[in-house]
C-alpha cells in the first residue's frame, strides 16, 4: 500500500499535479475537472454539460446550463492563469446524495477578473468515472 501511495504520488508530480492528489481516484478527478474546463474556456459550453455527471444533467436543462454559464462566463473574458488552491475529498456534499466527490478550488484569473475562485466539483458515477457535477465561480 506504501508503495501503492508513493507511485500515485510520483505521478501527481510527474502529471504537475499538487500534493493533495497523491490518491489515485483524486488524479483521475482533477485531470477530469481540468479537462471538463478547458471545454468551458472554449465556450463549448454544450459540450461541458454533455461531459458532465448524470447527476448534474437530471438537475440542469442543458439549454438553461449553456444560457447561464455564458451569461456568468462571457463577460470575464478569457482565461489568464488559473491554479489549484485547494482540494478535498468528500463523502457527503449539501443537496446531493452520498457518494464520492472531489471539492477542487482554483484561484483563476480572466482578462476582465483579476481574481476570481472556481470551484468545480467531480463526483465518481456509478462506472467509476468521473464527471463534474458542480461548478461555481466566485
Amino acid at each position: 500500500m506504501r508503495r501503492l501511495t508513493m507511485v500515485a504520488m510520483a505521478l501527481a508530480l510527474t502529471l504537475g499535479l499538487p500534493a493533495w492528489a497523491a490518491d489515485k481516484d483524486e488524479v483521475v478527478a482533477a485531470k477530469n475537472a481540468e479537462a471538463w474546463l478547458a471545454l468551458v474556456d472554449q465556450q463549448k459550453y454544450g459540450e461541458s454539460w454533455d461531459a458532465a455527471a448524470q447527476l448534474f444533467q437530471d438537475n440542469v436543462p442543458r439549454d438553461t446550463w449553456k444560457d447561464a454559464l455564458g451569461a456568468a462566463r462571457g463577460p470575464l473574458g478569457k482565461v489568464v492563469s488559473r491554479r489549484v488552491k485547494s482540494a478535498e475529498a468528500r463523502t457527503s456534499l449539501p443537496g446531493a446524495p452520498d457518494g464520492k466527490y472531489v471539492v477542487i478550488q482554483f484561484d483563476t484569473a480572466f482578462e476582465r477578473k483579476k481574481s476570481a475562485v472556481e470551484t468545480v466539483t467531480p463526483a465518481q458515477e456509478e462506472d467509476g468515472s468521473w464527471k463534474v457535477s458542480g461548478y461555481f465561480i466566485q
